[in-house]
């Protein structure tokens, strides 16, 4: 497990100041990605249409390009605005095989100013049942921080 208060620090060290969304995503991207072995992908998928997804910035091998919210893991999180723990990515209803080594997903909304989905961030993992509700609460807080105010 990270030690997400260097996590957070480290990211706002990094990212203060700065506006950009494409810019904040690689670093946050990379930061997360670097931070513990369960991270095999880490990345964000922007919304770039009505309820359509495209990737963003990543670090791992390559992603889904297009995603519609109406399928996956990462449609259900920017669908329903609500975080997706899965233990099991074969047990969940249409997901979308990315990479065949994920076993287990975290995605989580990302909100800008006033509210608006701006995307989902995805940390994929081969280890089953590799997240928690405490990666789920402490990636939520650093995303709020980095992406609330823009």
């Amino acid at each position: 497990m990270p030690d997400y208060s260097a996590l957070a620090a480290a990211i706002e060290s990094l990212t203060h100041g700065e506006s950009d969304e494409v810019a904040l995503m690689a670093t946050v991207a990379c930061e997360v990605h670097h931070s513990d072995a369960r991270f095999d992908w880490t990345g964000f998928y922007r919304v770039v249409g009505p309820e359509l997804l495209k990737i963003g910035p990543y670090q791992g091998g390559h992603g889904c390009l297009v995603i519609p919210f109406s399928r996956g893991v990462c449609g259900a999180a920017a669908r329903t605005g609500k975080v997706q723990l899965v233990p099991d990515v074969d047990a969940f209803p249409g997901h979308i095989a990315c990479a065949s080594s994920t076993r287990s997903e975290l995605v989580l909304p990302v909100f800008g100013r006033g509210g608006r989905l701006i995307g989902v961030f995805d940390i994929d993992s081969d280890q089953p049942a590799a997240f928690t509700e405490e990666d789920a609460r402490e990636m939520a807080a650093i995303l709020a921080s980095v992406f609330g105010a823009i």
